[in-house]
């Protein structure tokens, strides 16, 4: 496997380096089925939406699915951060299950018995705005529960956690919220918590004081509606972590915990890490340099998880010849897609896209819901893709670039001009968008390129756009400082705007 332009967490000795993943995914949840681990992540309303992702020793992993292929009809256009909120996944009854909230339309779920396969259509188990991250409990009775938190920007509530009691087959909640928790003053911004039954207890582990600063909460009684015990199990400390929480859970076949969670690393998102977990006195203990409190801090470098055995290596795909007749797994688009916006087969070894005729501001990257999305993986990565425009395009343009909140991407134009743009935007439909630099080139194919570079501190890139007429010398066209997208790191992105049926060709989509 070609692991280039990727991060590699597994040291080859027996021990791991965290992030696991140095990836954008957000708010991560972890089920163990045997000895196979599968996580999904938040996707807001980039398509397919919840990915599925799965390891064998929680240090390698690949994706291997998404839950959701479509979203409901007010994301045919994208609202950058709705949709998919905190997930959490479980296994009950010979399913596979996610929920999650949708802060304007309630809590969803879908569920499979194949997790290679196709997965239900998705179910409002409760409308609602204002509901979000949210995680069922079957009790040992037969009775179900789901525990979910409030979106102060719908509903006018925060750091609040509240438990319903669903029906069995977890399709509806058929009873009112029980606030079992009010964090206002001791763990403000509570939020994303996650539902646990283990030696007569509940526990609800949750995340609280931000997602820049905050740290990991675990809450605990005797009855599902509380009153609820609460200790900090895991903050920064004296490391680079920051904010180390909202996450899952997880149990090996020998008893050994682990804490799967997010760090913000702003413009590369959420990034994934796990901690090791001991239980003390029926309290859980995260990471290490554990104080009386039972609260530690998280472990930068440790021993893998004892799986019985050593897998290989590997890594989410990054690079696409395009030779297949289906996307790749890393490709999202950044809203509900239609099969007319490309083709893979109409030139083979090329993926061809086309123009949707959109205008205006409708016409930015930011605002197009046809364009196509990768996450990035490393701190540093070199990007090319070779764009061609065969006789009869159309009035198009063909893109290379990276999207955030304030965003840039190089392009060529049908007239045989490179463009470098760069875009701004703050975070809702409005932006803007200006041609930087222009370069006649005269020619219908040319190499383009994004190259980042991280900054010391980790959280900041700057992205620099050139272009190649033979793929071996590139010419620097410009150069802008990457933002995150909302609620998302930056995200690697191609596309065509023009008119309605114009089209252009992607070859060779190399990540390095």
């Amino acid at each position: 496997m070609d692991l280039k332009g990727r991060w590699i967490s597994d040291l080859g000795n027996g021990r791991f380096r965290n992030p696991v993943l140095y990836a954008d995914y957000s708010d991560p949840d972890i089920v163990r089925v045997g000895e196979d681990f599968y996580m999904t992540a938040s996707s807001f309303t980039f398509v397919p939406g919840l990915p599925i992702l799965h390891s064998k020793d929680l240090v390698n992993w690949e994706i291997i699915n998404y839950a959701v292929k479509e979203l409901q009809p007010i994301y045919n256009k994208p609202k950058h951060g709705c949709g998919v909120w905190a997930p959490s996944i479980r296994y009950h009854d010979g399913k596979f299950w996610i929920y999650y909230g949708d802060p304007d339309l309630g809590i969803m779920m879908t569920n499979t018995d194949d997790i290679y396969g196709e997965w239900s259509p998705l179910v409002c188990v409760k409308e609602a705005v204002g509901i979000i991250d949210t995680c069922p409990l079957w009790d040992d009775d037969g009775k179900a529960y789901i525990v979910h938190g409030y979106a102060n920007s719908r509903c006018g509530i925060k750091s609040k956690l509240a438990v319903c009691e669903m029906s069995p087959d977890g399709t509806k909640v058929i009873s009112e919220d029980t606030i079992v928790f009010d964090g206002t003053v001791s763990h403000p911004t509570l939020e994303g918590p996650k539902f646990y039954k283990r030696n007569g207890y509940y526990y609800i582990m949750a995340p609280a004081g931000g997602v820049p600063t905050g740290w990991e909460v675990v809450f605990r009684s005797k009855n599902v509606y509380g009153p609820y015990e609460d200790r900090i199990v895991l903050r920064q400390g004296k490391t680079d972590i920051n904010g180390p929480h909202q996450g899952g859970w997880v149990e090996l076949e020998n008893g050994e915990g682990w804490f799967v969670h997010f760090q913000d690393l702003e413009v590369y998102g959420r990034v994934v890490h796990i901690q090791p977990v001991t239980w003390i006195n029926d309290w859980p203990a995260m990471g290490e340099n554990i104080d009386s409190g039972l609260c530690g801090q998280p472990v930068l470098e440790y021993k893998k998880p004892n799986v019985g055995k050593e897998y290989p290596v590997t890594a989410i795909a990054a690079s696409d010849d395009f030779l297949s007749d289906t996307l790749g797994l890393q490709w999202q688009w950044q809203a509900n897609n239609c099969k007319e916006w490309y083709s893979l087969t109409e030139n083979k070894g090329n993926l061809r896209l086309y123009g949707i005729g959109a205008s205006g501001e409708d016409a930015y990257m930011w605002n197009l819901p046809n364009v196509l999305t990768q996450l990035w993986q490393s701190p540093s990565m070199i990007t090319t893709v070779k764009v061609s425009m065969p006789e009869g395009t159309g009035r198009t343009q063909a893109a290379l670039g990276v999207e955030g909140l304030k965003y840039g991407y190089i392009a060529l134009k049908d007239n045989g001009t490179v463009i470098f743009v760069k875009g701004e935007t703050n975070g809702g439909s409005k932006a803007k968008e200006y041609i930087a630099a222009d370069k006649i080139i005269s020619q219908t194919s040319v190499y383009l390129r994004t190259e980042v570079k991280g900054y010391r501190n980790a959280m900041e890139a700057k992205v620099v756009c050139s272009y190649s007429l033979d793929g071996r010398y590139f010419n620097a066209l410009g150069e802008f400082d990457a933002m995150q997208g909302k609620w998302v790191g930056a995200k690697h992105a191609v596309f065509v705007s023009g008119e309605k049926g114009s089209y252009a060709d992607f070859s060779d989509f190399k990540v390095m």
